[in-house]
């Protein structure tokens, strides 16, 4: 759904999933593939989100609010020259309320089945979410449906893989992201039907 105008436009990458799938590792190197500014979604958080996570609570709408606005605001300020930031944006409600602050959001979606990320949860001991929460994460977790720009990438590899393949999928689902190297090797997973039309 691209105009003439918007084909120049370097768009923000929001990259989301449950947590435990890499969102921090793949956007660190995805951006770097770019050549563009990276975010930590986390680092979004006031404190007391921070607090209820450590302490197995699950956050609320209300909680999730100003960090979602936060990081659209982050989004909104880089879309001129492109940037990545990873956040969970598991529900469509939240990827809505940072469209609404940069409309030219484009998603990678990580994911992978729960046996999977739970075994990488729990070898993390650097990350205020625990394991407990998980199950909550892929509740709450509605995918990319078919009006919203964005690809789905397995977590399966490594990630280097992992974002390769991300940045593969973006460019050939025609994502208006920023080119400053070539294609990277590997197979660039199926875009969601969103993509089909990004």
């Amino acid at each position: 759904m691209n105009t003439a105008g918007e084909t120049t436009q370097n768009h923000v990458v929001v990259v989301m999933g449950v947590a435990g799938t890499g969102k921090t590792t793949v956007g660190r190197l995805l951006a770097e593939d770019l050549d563009v500014p990276y975010a930590e979604a986390d680092a979004f958080h006031p404190p007391a989100n921070v607090a209820k996570m450590s302490a197995g609570t699950p956050l609320d709408d209300t909680d999730r609010a100003p960090w979602l606005d936060a990081i659209g605001a982050w989004a909104h300020d880089h879309a001129e020259h492109g940037g990545v930031v990873s956040c969970s944006a598991l529900k469509r409600a939240y990827r809505d309320r940072l469209r609404a602050a940069a409309p030219h959001l484009v998603f990678v979606h990580l994911t992978g089945d729960r046996a999977l990320i739970g075994r990488r949860m729990a070898e993390r001991a650097d990350h205020f979410m625990p394991v407990a929460l998980l199950d909550s994460q892929f509740a709450t977790l509605e995918p990319l449906q078919a009006d919203e720009r964005g690809v789905s990438v397995s977590v399966a590899p490594g990630p280097r893989a992992v974002a390769r393949r991300a940045l593969a999928a973006l460019r050939s689902a025609h994502a208006p992201v920023p080119s400053p190297l070539t294609t990277p090797e590997g197979a660039a997973e199926a875009p969601t039907g969103a993509a089909s039309h990004a």
